[in-house]
């Protein structure tokens, strides 16, 4: 890509970040945006046809980045979780990349959609890289499995953004670690 093209997104990812802390996504103009970002108008419609094309740009750049970091312990472990360390998990050093987008979708003043959007994403992650271990369950049950799945790793991310993203994200990690070994000692004694 070129370097002109490039800090052009930038400069309007970083702008459409700073007007999203005041206001909602849907109340941001063009205009404004492009005079934070330090565009002129014309360079803007060579590159988007409104605000929301920024949103959706940066917000799949993000899910892109979310996809890489999730598989990574997978991908890593050939899916054979009992191999996993805690330097494996990689989805809060992405969260933590990515603070400022994040704080926008917890804030409680922020549409639902965006939290909405970002549940599914992680859904979808969630169906797709199961297949193996979840061939004998039914779609029904695959699909809560999902909204679980899913539903945790949020309910991490909201108790992380409450605390103000305090913990490194390292220390996030031997959590996620201690909470599968514990599910692993769980799951023995009740097979005994």
């Amino acid at each position: 890509m070129d370097l002109r093209v490039k800090k052009t997104h930038d400069n309007l990812q970083k702008a459409l970040i700073i007007l999203l802390n005041q206001k909602s996504l849907e109340n941001i103009s063009v205009a404004e945006l492009c005079r934070i970002a330090e565009i002129n108008r014309g360079t803007f419609y060579l590159h988007y046809k409104n605000v929301h094309g920024v949103f959706e740009r940066y917000f799949n750049e993000i899910v892109k980045d979310l996809k890489l970091s999730y598989d990574f312990p997978y991908d890593i472990t050939k899916d054979n979780l009992a191999m996993l360390t805690p330097e494996m998990i990689q989805i809060f050093h992405h969260v933590k990349k990515y603070e400022a987008f994040y704080r926008i979708v917890f804030d409680e003043k922020t549409p639902m959609l965006y939290y909405h959007k970002l549940l599914e994403t992680i859904r979808s992650f969630v169906m797709e890289s199961h297949t193996e271990e979840t061939g004998h369950m039914s779609k029904q049950q695959l699909e809560y499995l999902a909204s679980y799945t899913a539903n945790s790793i949020i309910g991490l991310l909201l108790q992380w953004h409450k605390e103000n993203y305090i913990l490194l994200p390292e220390t996030l990690n031997q959590y996620i670690y201690d909470f599968h070994r514990l599910r692993e000692v769980l799951q023995k004694k009740i097979k005994s």
